[in-house]
């Protein structure tokens, strides 16, 4: 599977990456494919050599501006003109998203795979990584514009909450069929 993951270049305390460790050397050790900004810098460095280091390649889609961070020995590796066109990249090539801890960028990225989900552009599952209860807001955010009907689907078909790595990979595998 070729999953994508949505998450910060910043560096962060051990409550967050050592999660986004445990999640990557499980996709790693499955044999999936990490499909992520592309970066070698903070969190997503993290990620991307936790996967390497298990198994797993690196399908990364960079950007313009930020090329100068991109990972080398990438198994692939894409620089996109600009965050739109990055975000269209990152969704072509995935089967699955995962959310990670993130900023401003890492929000926008969840919102847009979402709100594709709300008007059916795509089947694609998501997963919303809920490490040390950091999108407990968010998700208490969903769950209102569901009750008050802003959701034209339930918040269960648009996205997955989990509070482990191990949960939000088996989501995964179940929903793509994978054993």
């Amino acid at each position: 599977m070729r999953i994508c993951v949505f998450l910060s270049a910043a560096d962060l305390d051990d409550r967050y990456t050592r999660p986004a460790r445990e999640f990557a050397e499980l996709l790693g050790k499955g044999g999936h494919t990490l499909v992520w900004g592309g970066s070698d810098t903070g969190l997503m460095k993290v990620v991307a050599d936790g996967v390497q280091e298990a198994g797993g390649r690196l399908c990364g889609v960079s950007v313009d501006f930020l090329a100068a961070k991109a990972r080398a020995g990438a198994d692939e590796m894409v620089v996109a003109r600009d965050l739109a066109e990055r975000k269209r990249l990152l969704l072509q090539k995935s089967d699955a998203v995962v959310i990670m801890v993130g900023g401003t960028g890492t929000l926008d990225e969840a919102t847009e795979i979402l709100e594709l989900k709300k008007h059916g552009h795509t089947d694609k599952p998501v997963v919303l990584l809920n490490t040390a209860g950091f999108y407990d807001g968010l998700k208490e955010q969903f769950r209102r514009m569901e009750d008050e009907g802003f959701l034209p689907r339930p918040l269960t078909d648009l996205v997955f909450f989990a509070e482990e790595p191990v949960g939000a990979l088996a989501y995964l595998e179940e929903s793509q069929g994978v054993v």
